[in-house]
């Protein structure tokens, strides 16, 4: 990419922006428009971290560091810089192609019956669920020519992973789940893989701006571990796709002091409870207090739902869960 490139870029992506989509916040206001708050780049207690919009500048008089919006990038994914070019782009791009994608993946699924027999298998059953989370089916075979229809180019639809390179969609028999700035998909067939992402980072802790503010907090590994609990009432949870948290996920648990629960897998090969321990450690160094929750030997919270387990037994497991 060259100079000029790269200042249309800038141009086009605003520092407050980024760094406000990213959970920032500015705790108070300066001359000439500049904000202050906690920065984003280390444990901060008290704001030290300047956002000049007009310069669109960062400077941390905490830990020294600042920059354009290039810069923040590199340094809060902890990526080099072509990588922080690349999800600068995907971030400026993607957002209103992946709503079309989702809009369209939504539209499939009640037209389709193995996508709401797997739903209903897995425990999700319902419809205020499923508009919550704006969950869709992918039969493969259509995307391509929706997508075209409204505007855009097969090169976009390809750089965005939505469709392969030889032209046919990306997601075939899937369940789909938009997240933040990618989607998740569900194979319904065992011969398929069954997770899939688009290219990219699979972003924050899901749904994070509806339970940031709760004292205390539900995380879990999947996301249809999250939907039964969400669909239970427990709508403090949270989830990180997976059980090893990226670098914003793990800051957005450490953002406020809270009580995170942590409901992670019940695994024969015991790599759920591995990580939760090595978690809760990390989080017990900022000062979050960690509950450990036992689920049964064998259970997620998904498998604990859909065999007969019901809120008031989970809210047992919360109230016993060790620290």
């Amino acid at each position: 990419m060259n100079r000029q490139a790269l200042d249309e870029l800038k141009q086009q992506i605003s520092l407050l922006d980024y760094v406000q989509a990213h959970d920032w916040r500015p705790i108070r206001r300066l001359s000439r428009d500049r904000l202050m708050g906690l920065c984003p780049l280390h444990a901060d207690h008290q704001p030290s971290f300047l956002v000049d919009p007009s310069k669109s500048l960062f400077y941390c008089y905490g830990c020294g560091r600042g920059g354009d919006v290039i810069r923040f990038v590199e340094l809060y994914h902890q990526v080099r810089f072509p990588e922080a070019l690349a999800l600068l782009q995907q971030w400026r791009g993607l957002p209103l192609l992946l709503r079309a994608a989702a809009d369209f993946y939504g539209m499939q699924l009640h037209r389709h019956g193995e996508a709401v027999a797997y739903l209903y298998q897995r425990g999700v059953r319902s419809p205020e669920l499923i508009e919550h989370m704006r969950i869709g089916y992918a039969p493969g075979g259509c995307l391509r020519g929706w997508l075209t229809q409204l505007g855009y180019p097969l090169r976009t639809l390809r750089q965005a992973g939505l469709v392969t390179g030889a032209g046919y969609d990306a997601y075939i028999h899937r369940i789909v789940f938009p997240l933040e700035a990618n989607l998740y998909g569900r194979s319904l067939t065992p011969t398929a893989p069954p997770h899939r992402f688009l290219p990219g980072a699979k972003g924050g802790l899901y749904s994070w701006e509806q339970v940031q503010q709760c004292p205390e907090v539900i995380l879990v590994e999947g996301l249809f571990d999250y939907a039964v609990l969400w669909q239970a009432g427990f709508h403090n949870v949270t989830c990180s796709m997976g059980n090893h948290l990226n670098v914003r996920q793990y800051r957005q648990l450490c953002d406020r002091p809270r009580t995170v629960y942590l409901a992670f897998d019940a695994d024969t090969n015991g790599s759920g409870q591995r990580a939760a321990q090595s978690l809760a450690c990390r989080l017990r160094e900022q000062g979050i207090n960690v509950r450990r929750v036992s689920l049964p030997d064998n259970h997620d919270p998904n498998s604990f739902f859909v065999q007969d387990g019901d809120a008031r037994q989970f809210q047992s497991l919360l109230e016993a869960a060790q620290g």
